[in-house]
Order: C-alpha cells, then sequence, then structure tokens
C-alpha cells in the first residue's frame, strides 16, 4: 500500500479572525452569569439558571437549565457578547495611523463574512470603523495617505476584496 504524507496545513489558508490573529484573547474573559443569561436570551433562549460555564479558545460552552427545567448546553461565539463589541471598539480606537486602521478594517470584514454577528453589533463596529477613518483622514497632512496605506497592506498580504468602509 503506498501511503503518502501530506501536509496539510501548507495548503490550507491560515485564519484571518480577531482570536487566531491573538488581537482579542476572549479564553481568558470572566463572564458573569447575568451576562451570559442575558446574551443567551438576546439570541432567543430561554435561560432559567446557568450551571456550568467552560471557556475555550474559539467559543464557550455553556449548560443552563430552560424555562420548563430541562438542561441544555452547547457551544456559543464569544461574538454574542456585549463584552466583544467592547473590545473590537478599544481595537478601533487603537488605531493610530491610516495603515493600522486599513490592516483593522480588513479583519473586521473578513470576520463580517465568516462569523454571525448581531445585527446592531456590526452597525456599532462600522460606525466606530468610519468615525475613526474621519480623524486618521483630519490628523494626516497628505490626501492621498489612505491610498498609499492600502497600497502598503496589498503588498504586504494579498487582498482579495475590497474594503468595505472605504469611500
Amino acid at each position: 500500500m503506498n501511503t503518502k504524507i501530506h501536509n496539510i496545513t501548507s495548503k490550507r489558508r491560515p485564519s484571518r479572525s480577531l482570536i487566531a490573529t491573538k488581537k482579542i484573547k476572549p479564553d481568558f474573559w470572566f463572564l458573569s452569569k447575568v451576562e451570559i443569561r442575558e446574551a443567551l436570551e438576546a439570541q432567543g433562549y430561554k435561560v432559567k439558571e446557568i450551571r456550568k460555564v467552560r471557556y475555550l479558545k474559539h467559543q464557550i460552552c455553556i449548560s443552563y437549565i430552560n424555562k420548563q427545567g430541562g438542561t441544555c448546553s452547547g457551544f456559543f461565539s464569544y461574538r454574542i457578547f456585549w463584552r466583544w463589541q467592547n473590545a473590537v471598539e478599544r481595537l478601533i480606537k487603537g488605531c493610530f495611523s491610516l495603515k493600522e486602521w486599513v490592516l483593522l478594517n480588513y479583519t473586521l470584514q473578513y470576520e463580517f463574512s465568516h462569523y454571525p454577528y448581531p445585527g446592531e453589533m456590526v452597525d456599532t463596529i462600522n460606525a466606530a470603523l468610519e468615525n475613526r477613518l474621519c480623524i486618521l483622514k483630519a490628523s494626516t497632512t497628505n490626501p492621498d495617505a489612505l491610498t498609499l496605506a492600502f497600497l502598503q497592506v496589498n503588498q504586504e498580504e494579498q487582498i482579495e476584496k475590497p474594503l468595505a468602509c472605504i469611500s
């Protein structure tokens, strides 16, 4: 039998999510049971009591009792929690150059296309991105600095689709 060892990791694209790029580390968060309950109820789950919470790198495992008294458990994305939105907004405020903003915007557009986000969270994050872009444009003396930043980022890593927030 002819077996061939394949290097799978060389064929896979590296993930560009905020967790994979280590910009946000939610597995070290301590979410209160009230926070967890509110997030689950906002997602449509009927939660009576939170039993057990297990933090994983990319998701959170929650065991809870529903309103009928049955025990339920599931894996949930950290993106359903408001703490995620606060962390993303801090990242946006931490962009001090147009190049940083372009990279973060690219990562966020990847996030929005690959992971489910609550609708109002997407709107809030996009508004924060646009506000930061306006601040960075106002503080830049070169009017073509955004184009230059985009071109620098584009040369470093191949961006396949255009940025959504640049007008």
